[in-house]
């Protein structure tokens, strides 16, 4: 199977060489577009369009009907496997997601088991498929999962936390209990991001949100370990091209070494890192995806130009191996022309840092 025809992103995580630096916005099908908010009124709640193939893949595209975007993302969300995993995850106005039956005894804990995707998970793989033939090959398609630390703070904590109070609890009076859950949800998430590769997707992304809450030989135990356990089980190859592998830990700048080392291609950031300084820390192991502050979106547009360009410059000469990305996921409140800005900024700039058209 050939590459799309815009295979930019691919190339810029395999540290192949590029016209331009590609990019793609985390969460960039979401409820900043009032179109996205249309087809969620029409799907009925949250996890319906997530559980409809074909409304997932029509806010996929949504915003590539917009912008000049060099990658889509699955349409999705990283709380379905522990769902699969039959905990009740359910969403409230003004609380996010929540789970009916959060792991709190042991009893629960020693019988939880990893759900196959292509059963349990089925429309998630249908909605890859789909997605892939709507693309028609034109940019690639990146699949996710949430880190199996990061499932845990939910699965454990029974939502969204502050103070991680459960699951801290948990992993420093019985991490026993902590590993049982970490290794069935690595093995859960190394299948499903397995499964979306064989329906199409053409990289994949984990995304460690909470890992950056963690102390330092924490975040070696309970959060990095397993995360190199999923890189070391991914395919590697599909239908003859690379499936490259993207980590990103918010909060992770202090071990970019110890991240660049798990066997994945790229190294998502977060806008508190400098990305020159990034670059500079883990030489040409890894390719780099970030970095600029969310919060400039709320800026006019020539500001934030000024700051897109203020990325790729301190990214530096050679502007192989950069994916542009935020340092997080877009803001509900981000104005949507304001997107237009910064897409346009990224590529003309970028195209100027080459020596040469290629």
């Amino acid at each position: 199977m050939t590459r799309p025809s815009n295979d930019s992103f691919l190339r810029a995580l395999l540290k192949e060489p590029t016209a331009h630096t590609p990019v793609w916005l985390m969460r960039q099908a979401g409820r900043y577009l009032p179109e996205y908010r249309e087809t969620r009124a029409r799907a009925g709640s949250f996890m319906q369009l997530c559980k409809n193939p074909g409304l997932a893949c029509e806010v996929t595209l949504q915003p590539l009907a917009r912008y000049d975007l060099d990658a889509a993302i699955l349409f999705s969300d990283i709380l379905t496997v522990p769902d699969a995993m039959g905990l009740g995850l359910y969403f409230t106005d003004g609380e996010g997601p929540r789970f009916e039956r959060p792991l709190r005894e042991e009893w629960a804990i020693r019988d939880l088991a990893a759900p196959d995707p292509w059963n349990h998970l089925r429309y998630v793989m249908d909605a890859v498929a789909e997605i892939r033939r709507a693309l028609n090959n034109s940019v690639p398609l990146i699949g996710f999962s949430g880190s199996p630390y990061t499932l845990a703070c939910y699965m454990v904590e029974g939502g969204s936390s502050t103070d991680y109070r459960r699951i801290k609890g948990m992993l420093y009076d019985r991490p026993d209990l902590l590993h049982r859950i970490l290794t069935v949800t690595a093995d859960a998430v190394s299948a499903y991001l397995n499964a979306q590769i064989e329906s199409g997707a053409q990289a994949v992304m984990i995304f460690d949100s909470w890992g950056g809450s963690l102390s330092a030989a924490a975040y070696q135990e309970f959060s990095l370990q397993y995360m190199r356990r999923i890189v070391s089980s991914l395919i590697k190859e599909k239908d003859g091209e690379r499936v490259p592998a993207i980590v990103f830990t918010k909060g992770g700048g202090l071990w970019l070494e110890s991240i660049a080392e798990v066997g994945c291609d790229a190294i998502g950031l977060d806008w508190t890192i400098d990305i020159g300084e990034a670059r500079r820390r883990v030489g040409d192991k890894v390719a780099l995806q970030g970095n600029i502050d969310p919060a400039v979106l709320f800026a006019s547009p020539d500001k934030i130009a000024i700051e897109a360009r203020k990325v790729l410059d301190s990214y530096g000469p050679g502007q192989t191996g950069h994916v542009f990305n935020l340092g997080h996921g877009i803001s509900q409140f981000t104005p949507p022309d304001n997107v237009t800005a910064l897409v346009e900024a990224v590529h003309q700039h970028s195209r100027l840092m080459r020596p040469h058209d290629r």
